[in-house]
């Protein structure tokens, strides 16, 4: 007689699904102790990566510091805004100058005769505008326009021809292919109010003298009466703008400049004319930047010190450890930066050795603070002194700013001590790894060897219940047959 077992435990009526799955919670003991070391372990690497993180930051700090330019940083303060501002470059030195701007650079701008509509056509041809300087002869401010001048092209600029024809024929047409042809003017339409109220304006998108327009047509009459202008020729539009440079003088030195953005009148510096009038301009050195600095590099350091003690911290009354409670590593690495930073530079006699004498004290817990009176003082004073202690130059390796990165580089390389670490915390999670999927291999041959016998005397059982109600019905049936 053969029986066939749809679900466990349901041919003997025996709770074996159960008593399987209990087993199967017997043999997998061993998984989850692998999973609570690995879980342990995977809890190490993250602190691990967060210490080499701080350790990053303080990288950065350091760098900064070991950098000499730093400490030649110069910022400009202008005694009167409203005339000029500047701005400086690591090029830039210390000195104080008198500065007398007489005129500001301008662009030229033209307008043209009224016209009743924007949009009505008015010529074709092609228009090419050129740029250059134009010299001698005499300017009517009234009327704006030349006599006796004479206008030399600038040989570095292309000329620039745009075409005009019946598709774009009318002053706003014309202003959009002038924009569009990229020829270093802007071209608008303002509508002035009159009987024929709209002009074209077009200005050159550059300031100076060698800025100045000359515009050439070639084509119907209309068109030249509109667009055509030569300072040396005729001129049928109006100057309203004239195309000039900045003049200055500093320190009694006369000075002119294309652009009211002035780059090259004091080393290193930009100076930004606003208005015309006398002021005076110091270039300091900037403490701030430095200040900024240090304290970044107080905070850096603060930042790995408190990660590596909530990280090492243990709870008595939990009796619960961090993840790196007792870590060799983690000791050696903040003894190491500790170190770093109280061991005194060489310096000269007169030097400063210590981070002390710029106001940066260790702490009882371990963290640095800083005497801002002090480090202003410092700074203030003795920026040369300051500058050695973090940075001795490009060739030098002294300088805590310089020890601090040269050791973070060694801590984390290749070969470095939180490297090895970290290498050994992955290479025992895959070794874990592996234990985990050979154990679980073992775990399920075992239980489906505990399944294949359930199976079995599940059948089996079954099999003995059917020949037993079989027996019994026989022997009932006989029974009522004798009665």
């Amino acid at each position: 007689m053969s029986t066939s077992i749809s679900s466990l435990g349901v041919g003997s009526g025996l709770d074996l699904s159960s008593l399987l799955t209990q087993l199967e919670t017997a043999e997998s003991a061993p998984l989850v102790a692998i999973q609570t070391r690995a879980k342990s372990y995977t809890t190490k690497l993250s602190a691990y990566a967060q210490i080499q993180s701080a350790l990053n930051t303080l990288q950065t700090a350091a760098n900064k510091l070991a950098s000499p330019a730093l400490f030649n940083t110069v910022k400009a303060v202008a005694a009167d805004t409203d005339i000029l501002s500047a701005s400086t470059t690591e090029a830039a030195v210390a000195g104080s100058y008198s500065i007398d701007v007489t005129q500001l650079a301008q662009a030229q701008s033209l307008v043209s005769s009224g016209q009743a509509s924007a949009k009505t056509a008015i010529g074709s041809g092609t228009v090419t505008i050129q740029f250059g300087t134009v010299s001698g002869g005499t300017l009517d401010p009234a009327s704006g326009q030349y006599s006796g001048a004479t206008f030399t092209a600038d040989a570095k600029r292309t000329p620039t021809a745009i075409t005009i024809d019946s598709k774009n024929n009318t002053l706003e047409g014309i202003r959009d292919a002038i924009n569009k042809a990229d020829a270093g003017v802007t071209a608008s339409v303002v509508n002035d109010g009159s009987g024929t109220p709209y002009r074209l304006v077009v200005t050159s998108k550059a300031t100076g003298e060698a800025s100045s327009m000359q515009i050439a047509v070639d084509g119907d009459s209309a068109l030249k009466g509109l667009l055509g202008y030569d300072p040396a020729g005729t001129q049928s539009l109006r100057q309203t703008s004239v195309a000039q440079d900045a003049k200055l003088t500093v320190n009694g030195i006369d000075v002119v400049s294309a652009s009211n953005a002035v780059s090259e009148a004091i080393q290193g510096t930009t100076l930004s004319l606003a208005k015309t009038g006398t002021t005076s301009l110091k270039l300091i050195t900037d403490t701030s930047v430095v200040n900024t600095a240090v304290t970044a590099l107080v905070n850096a350091y603060n930042t790995l010190q408190n990660s590596a003690s909530t990280l090492s911290a243990y709870d008595a009354d939990t009796k619960t450890s961090a993840a790196l409670t007792g870590d060799q590593t983690l000791r050696s690495v903040l003894s190491r930066v500790r170190q770093a930073l109280t061991t005194p530079q060489a310096g000269g006699a007169n030097d400063m050795k210590v981070l002390s004498e710029i106001g940066i004290s260790l702490q009882k817990d371990g963290t640095l603070a800083v005497d801002s009176s002090k480090l202003t003082a410092a700074l203030t004073n003795n920026m040369g002194g300051v500058a050695q202690l973090f940075s001795s130059g490009v060739a030098s390796t002294a300088g805590y700013g310089k020890q601090l990165s040269a050791l973070v580089t060694d801590l984390t390389s290749t070969n470095g001590s939180l490297t090895a670490a970290t290498k050994g915390v992955n290479a025992t999670l895959d070794d874990l790894s592996d234990q985990y999927n050979a154990m679980q291999d073992r775990v399920n041959e075992t239980v489906e060897r505990y399944r294949a016998q359930f199976t079995k005397l599940d059948v089996t059982v079954s099999s003995m219940n059917n020949t037993m109600a079989y027996l019994k019905q026989q022997f009932e049936a006989m029974s009522n047959s004798n009665g």
